[in-house]
């Protein structure tokens, strides 16, 4: 009889109904592990798993029917993952690509699970496009709303967001009950906090990007300091430890994705209403008929006994079995038929593809070829002696390419001494050679060095003959690290392919992160040992030179065939997908130029540093005597808890609002909101905060980066960090030094010219507003830069009518507001906060901007489209920008994304002239004789140089030359390219 048949189940769910949810995707991986493998016995057929999944259901039905033991059920279904193609991989593919298939005996179970609920006269219920846990909430919503209440059978973290009053979770296995004290004590925050936590925790298991390094305790106390996920990012630069900052901001994007993939969708439509699900007495005949099949003695004979059922009169029923190729389900992660290149790369040799192929059948061979062997870090070598190190450098000259990684004593290539060196030439063929390793044991230095090694000189003197052979490719993940090392010890590496650019040219935007361990997982479905593995963490953490050989061994040699098999993958999809001249153009040759600039690094004045220091430390401390002043009363106003209740409970300022947790937000934009109204204390915190984020984080750590060695600052930059090609530095962070107020600008006096020399800043003037006049053709502003005009004054008489002669700085001011916020998709809210002024005004100057300038509109709708149609947007010179959210069902989601879109190819084609120019730089001042003129820093459209100061007039020139015409001849600006160059004692005075 059908389920639905109001005849048979008439009982409509109502106040104080239970509702009792099965999670039978989790029941099914904890059925097959809790028992051993069990086969039918008629045919062999593997039963493990439905014996288990009958025998727990069984079991829960009895007891959930028990009043002694609690509340019984009214309502009952199990619930399956229908299969991995969600809603979620459509936001983010990446999304669990990391989950291996299930076991094969596993397989021909799913669907025999299914058939033992619907024996068990339970409501089975799956939805195409939705998990489980999607399907969960939404009934757990419906049955709080009827009034009921729900239990989830499930231990699941990812459910227990949904804990609340009326719903809360059974762990079967363990008999225990969790309500909301059990989701605090075991995660540090209450329920509606769950999403926020794993946000920033994220999960490798589904494969959820969340904030690197940020682990459950550090995420639990940033949620209970800031509230919520909102709050802690938009407060995030207020964070005193620089990392944890830093990586904050950096990952702000993956933090809100990361939201979103955990957050459960709880209003899912066209699903079978609550009534269907009202529970009835167990069906005898028809479960044992069921059980017979299966061959289920025991429990055969527990439901004759409960239900009163002859089951000598029951026949076994006909159970038919899906094949592999049939059955589905999120259980199984079974790969589509191999198509024809698959099929053919099956049998094929491993380094020779097929026949005549095209580059899609090629990357289709390359990536079966890549998961075909298995990779196996015990087979790898050793190599301790020099004859059977020609002998690798012998093959790899034979082999013509070979894949190469040092492993080093420190993560900061200006300090790293290098412990040994990787090999691979093929799958299955890789080798450690150790060069430095020391013994753990002996005097309390450590012990001395390992017997067994290569002395150091002798194997860098075969090395080199390997690395800077032109014949021979050498491979390498992020080789600018590995390229810093080597020519500290005088060894260039070329020519060379970098699998982590390649990755950030392929996929930039689509995958959470271009590591080693990432790209393993995603394209060759291996999960590789980490560093941590190999040197441990926190107190007991060595440094790799005191790791034993064949640790190192194991470790170092999984990563070098890691990166060939997916240089393998790469390099063909390059051209599968047309950006062979983005990674060859304006990635790869950027590599050197940036090694030679981490190399140089810069001088700072640390006695310019202490006295900067100690004037924001006064700063500081007059501002605090203010505060307090009129607060009447002494506090901690780095507190914002503190601050709240000073100025919204005793001072009684108007227009606060409470975080979740009940305590008022004090955040910058608040803060800058009631300034703008007229209240002082307001104001006062926000620049005692600037004061001390300044003194945190530059004047008093910039000489902690200072190289004991070179005596100046070494940054990092990070290639594959955005996803418009924009670089990112790090260790120090000298993107982020302030200029808009004099403070910051005073930090920047203390990076100086060396004795003899002068620094040159040279700048683009308003770069991206040249784009956008480019890319969306605008007359009036690619005449105004054509005539010289001042942008934004043009924009001020166009908007304002007002002359472009004596124009009054403050209309100026707006004007430059409004350009640079439409790049950026600004709102009429965040518009009216920046320049001070009701929305009301903002909303009508954006209006009038459009109508001025109709052609920036047209462009960021045809753009939109294109992202959405796409999935993707261009900068000028062919860097694809993914952005695979831009069709979310959520509506903050895919406007994010959509303003994303549409400043991406203005940004990055900004990025990309500066990646041209700096590739061409060194090679036109060597042409003009300027050998002691070096490029020292890229700060976003301003580069940095040193120059001896007989050599500045002249350099000055080239160097403007040269990024001027950095867009040719691949593009042909609409728009001429504008630099201001200057030079000075320090970087302040050359800006």
């Amino acid at each position: 009889m059908d389920r639905n048949d109001p005849a048979r189940y008439p009982c409509r769910m109502k106040n104080g109904d239970h509702l009792f949810l099965v999670d039978g995707s989790g029941y099914i991986f904890r059925a097959y592990h809790a028992l051993p493998p069990l086969t039918r016995k008629s045919d062999g057929l593997p039963v493990g798993a439905v014996a288990g999944f009958c025998n727990m259901l069984w079991k829960l039905m009895q007891n959930a029917r028990d009043t002694d033991v609690g509340e019984p059920p009214t309502h009952f279904a199990v619930i399956f993952d229908y299969s991995s193609q969600t809603f979620r991989k459509d936001l983010y593919p990446e999304y669990k690509a990391n989950r291996s298939a299930p076991p094969e005996d596993l397989i021909p179970q799913f669907g025999l699970i299914r058939e033992a609920t619907r024996a068990f006269d339970l409501p089975c219920i799956e939805m195409e496009g939705y998990e489980a846990d999607d399907i969960i909430a939404t009934y757990a919503r419906l049955a709080t709303e009827a009034g009921g209440e729900t239990t989830i059978i499930s231990s699941d973290k990812d459910l227990m967001q949904l804990v609340n009053g009326s719903v809360s979770l059974y762990d079967p296995m363990k008999d225990k009950e969790i309500n909301v004290p059990e989701v605090i004590e075991k995660w540090g925050v209450p329920p509606e906090k769950m999403i926020d936590l794993q946000a920033l925790m994220g999960d490798s298991v589904d494969n959820i990007p969340g904030v690197p390094g940020i682990g459950q305790k550090t995420a639990a106390q940033l949620l209970e300091e800031y509230g919520d996920l909102d709050t802690l990012l938009a407060r995030a630069s207020e964070i005193k430890q620089n990392k944890r900052r830093e990586t904050l901001i950096e990952n702000r994007d993956k933090a809100l994705l990361s939201r979103e993939l955990v957050r459960l969708k709880n209003d899912i439509v066209d699903i079978d209403p609550l009534d269907t699900m009202t529970l009835q007495p167990p069906n005898g005949p028809k479960l044992i008929s069921f059980l017979k099949a299966m061959e289920f003695t025991t429990l055969t004979r527990r439901v004759a006994d409960v239900t009163g059922t002859d089951a000598a009169q029951i026949e076994a029923a006909h159970v038919a079995v899906a094949s592999v190729a049939e059955a589905h389900g999120p259980d199984l992660d079974v790969a589509p038929s191999a198509s024809a290149p698959d099929a053919a790369a099956a049998s094929a040799p491993a380094q020779n593809a097929p026949g005549v192929m095209t580059p899609a059948d090629l990357v289709a061979f390359r990536k079966t070829e890549a998961r075909a062997s298995a990779i196996d870090p015990a087979a790898a070598i050793a190599i301790r002696d020099i004859a059977t190190l020609r002998a690798w450098i012998a093959a790899a000259r034979d082999t013509g390419l070979v894949a190469f990684n040092t492993q080093t004593t420190s993560l900061d290539p200006m300090r790293a001494e290098l412990a040994g060196f990787s090999l691979a030439l093929e799958p299955g063929k890789a080798a450690y050679v150790p060069l430095a390793h020391k013994s753990g044991a002996g005097d309390l230095l450590g012990g001395g060095t390992v017997e067994g090694q290569i002395p150091v000189r002798e194997a860098l003197a075969e090395l080199r003959t390997l690395l800077e052979d032109r014949a021979v490719l050498k491979i390498a993940q992020d080789l600018k690290f590995d390229l810093v090392v080597m020519q500290r010890h005088g060894i260039d590496i070329a020519p060379f392919d970098d699998t982590m650019l390649m990755s950030y040219a392929l996929d930039a935007g689509m995958a959470a992160s271009h590591s080693i361990d990432s790209l393993a997982q995603r394209w060759l479905d291996y999960t590789p040992m980490t560093l941590k593995d190999v040197c441990g963490s926190g107190k007991s953490a060595v440094s790799f030179d005191m790791v034993e050989i064949d640790k190192a061994t194991a470790y170092g040699a999984e990563d070098a065939e890691i990166v060939l098999r997916l240089w393998r993958v790469f390099k063909p999809r390059l051209a599968q997908d047309g950006l062979v001249s983005v990674y060859e153009r304006l990635e790869r040759p950027l590599t050197p130029v940036l090694a030679r600039m981490e190399q140089r690094g810069i001088s700072i004045d640390r006695q310019i540093l202490s006295r900067l220091s100690g004037d924001l430390a006064q700063g500081a401390a007059a501002l605090e005597d203010e505060i307090q002043t009129l607060a009447g009363e002494k506090f901690n106003v780095g507190s914002p808890k503190q601050l709240g209740e000073i100025l919204f409970d005793k001072l009684g300022i108007p227009g606060g609002t409470k975080t979740k947790t009940g305590q008022w937000a004090t955040s910058a934009q608040i803060l800058e909101e009631l300034a703008a109204e007229g209240h002082e204390m307001p104001r006062k915190i926000v620049d005692w905060r600037q004061l001390t984020k300044l003194k945190s984080t530059y004047t008093d750590a910039l000489p902690g980066f200072i190289n004991p060695q070179t005596h100046r600052v070494h940054t990092s930059y990070a290639m594959a960090a955005t996803t418009t090609g924009r670089l990112s530095s790090s260790d120090p962070n000298l993107q982020n030094i302030p200029v808009r107020t004099a403070e910051g600008r005073k930090i920047r006096t203390a990076f100086i010219a060396e004795p003899g020399n002068l620094l040159i800043s040279a700048d683009y003037s308003q770069i991206e507003l040249r784009v956008l006049a480019h890319i969306a053709d605008i007359p009036q502003l690619r005449q105004a830069f054509a005539d010289g005009i001042d942008i934004h004054t043009m924009t001020a008489s166009e908007m304002f009518g007002v002359p472009l002669e004596n124009m009054p700085g403050e209309v100026r001011r707006r004007a430059k507001a409004i350009n640079f916020g439409i790049i950026y998709g600004i709102s009429a809210f965040g518009l009216a906060n920046q320049l001070s002024i009701p929305r009301e005004e903002a909303g009508a100057y954006i209006k009038k901007y459009f109508e001025r300038f109709p052609g920036i509109r047209d462009y960021m709708e045809a753009t939109k489209a294109a992202a959405r149609e796409n999935g993707y947007v261009e900068t000028i010179f062919g860097r694809c920008v993914n952005y695979p959210e831009i069709r979310a069902s959520n509506p903050s989601i895919r406007a994010f994304n959509e303003r994303a879109a549409i400043n991406a190819p203005i940004q990055g084609s900004a990025a990309d002239i500066i990646r041209r120019a700096m590739t061409r730089i060194e090679d036109a001042l060597q042409s003009a004789g300027l050998t002691q003129t070096q490029m020292l820093l890229q700060v976003h459209d301003e580069l940095i140089f040193e120059a001896p100061e007989l050599e500045v007039e002249a350099a000055i020139p080239v160097i403007r030359t040269v990024m001027e015409n950095a867009a040719m001849p691949a593009v042909a600006m609409k728009v001429p390219l504008h630099v201001d160059a200057r030079a000075a004692r320090n970087w302040d005075e050359a800006h």
